[in-house]
């Protein structure tokens, strides 16, 4: 596979302090309808959200250049990643991003269309090439013969919305039979289009639609079997499931249940979003992102849904609460469902797993002991 342009930008030139990088470009289709069909102000609020879901799912370590809008580019200097780093990469994203909108879509206080009327998902382009990179004041700018391309290939002939797009400069990096091996889960196509002043670019790209089949779904029951990168803890704590739900909810409690959190800060000035952002600063530093994204009560249980951010262990976590009352109390079930795709690697399956089972089966003691206490001092 053979283009003008690769041919030019990947061979380093002479005065030239351009350097090999790939750029990486998710890009959210179907944004523009949404901002004409739900006005800039709820729309603005939930792109953000899904832009910062996008954000945390890096786990190459990317760096980010700019957002556009909809769009974000992401670079890393150096050699290529791997293809199964790229396919990592792209599930990541694109599980993160539909497992966000699904909680979304079940919140009862929004008067817009159902999120999936506007559907709302993502494309990919993945290139390789040299760039320059550019400090102006205190944005960094990334200049290049590649830089335009990669911009330029989300405006392609693919019929779709949801697929990623990888360009011969990045092909080119590996062999076509791992390549293949690693799409096993959909479909590789050959593309091509030709731009003005870049001529005609080839190019291969898959569906990302077959993920859909790996997304949460909230309404059904959370099996290991349906969803392996799950576990769940559960606890009868003797209070009101009233009480319990105020405990959890309570930001200025955090510290006094969750394990090893020192402290919380949230701000009570700032304009609710559709979720509340709170960060637990942690005993040996460092502090963990979450946010609230639904409280709802129903006759037969409550339920409480968390996301925890900057977590690069586990980037974007789902953390659901379900509260069951009882006669002599409340039946907890705490389930923690992350989209790492690393399933099998053995750091991530015995240790990281292992490591945040201990970390919410204390908090789960912690919060028992906390409920009942105070349960207790009603009572007196």
């Amino acid at each position: 596979m053979e283009s003008t342009v690769t041919n030019i930008s990947i061979a380093p030139h002479e005065a030239d302090d351009s350097q090999p990088a790939l750029l990486f470009i998710p890009d959210i289709s179907g944004f523009t309808r949404f901002m004409h069909e739900n006005g800039v102000q709820y729309s603005r609020n939930l792109i953000a959200d899904l832009l910062e879901i996008i954000i945390e799912a890096n786990i190459l370590n990317m760096e980010v250049c700019e957002i556009q809008g909809d769009a974000i580019l992401f670079y890393k200097l150096g050699e290529a990643p791997s293809i199964d780093q790229i396919v990592s990469q792209c599930k990541q994203i694109f599980l993160d991003f539909q497992n966000y909108l699904r909680i979304m879509e079940r919140d009862d206080r929004l008067s817009t269309p159902k999120l999936s009327e506007n559907k709302l998902t993502l494309k990919i382009v993945v290139h390789y090439g040299r760039i320059s990179v550019t400090q102006i004041r205190d944005h960094i700018k990334l200049m290049g013969t590649d830089v335009i391309l990669a911009h330029r290939l989300l405006k392609n002939s693919i019929e779709g919305s949801e697929y990623v797009l990888l360009t011969e400069g990045y092909l080119n990096t590996q062999s076509p039979e791992t390549v293949q091996h690693n799409f096993e889960w959909s479909q590789l196509k050959d593309g091509k289009n030709s731009y003005d002043h870049v001529g005609e670019i080839k190019y291969k790209y898959a569906f990302l639609t077959p993920l859909r089949l790996l997304v949460t779904d909230p309404e059904e029951e959370h099996t290991h079997k349906q969803y392996p990168n799950t576990f769940s803890l559960r606890e009868h704590i003797k209070a009101p499931a009233e009480l319990v739900l105020r405990v959890i909810q309570n930001y200025r409690l955090k510290p006094k249940w969750m394990h090893r959190v020192k402290s919380a800060r949230f701000d009570t000035k700032k304009v609710n979003r559709i979720g509340t952002n709170y960060f637990c600063d942690m005993e040996k530093g460092g502090a963990i992102e979450m946010q609230t994204l639904q409280s709802r009560v129903a006759d037969d249980k409550i339920e409480v849904i968390e996301k925890m951010a900057n977590f690069k262990m586990f980037p974007n976590s789902l953390i659901f609460y379900y509260l069951h009352q009882e006669p002599e109390g409340t039946h907890l079930t705490l389930e923690f469902h992350y989209s790492r795709v690393s399933v099998g690697d053995y750091f991530y399956e015995n240790y990281g797993r292992k490591q945040i089972k201990g970390f919410m089966k204390a908090s789960v003691v912690q919060l028992k002991q906390l409920c009942e206490q105070l349960y207790r001092n009603r009572q007196k």
